[in-house]
Parts: C-alpha cells; sequence; structure tokens
C-alpha cells in the first residue's frame, strides 16, 4: 500500500470500491469527517491517479450478449511494438470486447468478448482478429459462468 495513502483515504477507497454511487455526505459520515473534506479528499485521489473512473456493471444477458468468451490472441514476430499498438487501439474500441489484457505468457493479449451466441464469436475472432496479418494464432475458451470481485484488495 502506498505511504500516501492515510487511514481515511483507505477509508474512502473501500466504500467507493463496494459502491461507486455512495454520496459524498455517506462518505463524509462513514468516515468521520466533513462532507466538504471527503469531497476534497476524492477529488485528490483522483488527482493522485488512485480512482481512475466510475463504471457501470452490465448485465449482457439482458442486453442480448449473453455468450462470454476470452480469446488468448499471439501476434507474429518482427514490428512488435508497432503491432502491440495498433493491436491495442483497434481492437478495444470494438463493441464486442468488454476487456483487453496484454499479458506476459503463452499469449500476448487476452479479448474478452460479449456476443450474441457461438457465430458471433466465430465471426469475431474471424473477422476482427485472424484477418490481422499481426496475429500469429487465437484460443478461445468459452465463459461459462463470470463473477467479478467488486473489490481486488482489502482495504481494511
Amino acid at each position: 500500500m502506498s505511504d500516501d495513502l492515510d487511514p481515511i483515504d483507505t477509508k474512502i477507497l473501500a466504500l467507493l470500491s463496494r459502491d461507486a454511487r455512495v454520496s459524498n455526505a455517506a462518505i463524509a459520515n462513514a468516515v468521520g469527517i466533513a462532507a466538504s473534506t471527503a469531497h476534497t479528499r476524492i477529488k485528490s485521489l483522483f488527482d493522485r491517479g488512485l480512482i481512475t473512473g466510475y463504471h457501470a456493471a452490465l448485465n449482457q444477458a439482458k442486453l442480448g450478449r449473453g455468450l462470454q468468451a476470452i480469446i488468448g490472441v499471439s501476434l507474429r514476430p518482427g514490428a512488435r511494438q508497432e503491432s502491440i499498438q495498433v493491436f491495442t487501439d483497434e481492437v478495444r474500441r470494438l463493441p464486442e470486447v468488454i476487456q483487453l489484457f496484454f499479458v506476459g505468457g503463452n499469449d500476448d493479449f487476452l479479448v474478452h468478448i460479449a456476443v450474441e451466441n457461438s457465430s458471433s464469436v466465430r465471426l469475431f475472432v474471424v473477422d476482427h482478429l485472424s484477418a490481422r496479418h499481426s496475429v500469429a494464432s487465437t484460443n478461445t475458451s468459452m465463459i461459462f459462468e463470470y463473477h467479478r470481485n467488486s473489490v481486488a484488495t482489502d482495504f481494511s
């Protein structure tokens, strides 16, 4: 944990990571500070890059995208830095992509997608990944269940 975080900052981060919609007044009350102080501290956490944004968790199935998959992607050798940047910039903008990870190991990327059905997975892989000259191979794993932890790190 960063030395720049005092116990109040830590409590604020824990509250926001559990429920990003919690009100400023509720945060202030929970950590025992004035609402204006809570506002200032939250702004500081943003400015310091500890909070990078707030996101809504969407029910992909109710949006007609009930099938999720993780696709491992390996890029071809040669001009890798350019390939990595171009791949990242283009693939992360595709509407099917929920998350894009640049990783070490057997794959260069893991692409998390949500689509309507298995035919849509196939089309995504063929049209958006395998068709790229920079892509050497892909490996698709279907997701049977998806559970997201609300907090990756215990701040308590």
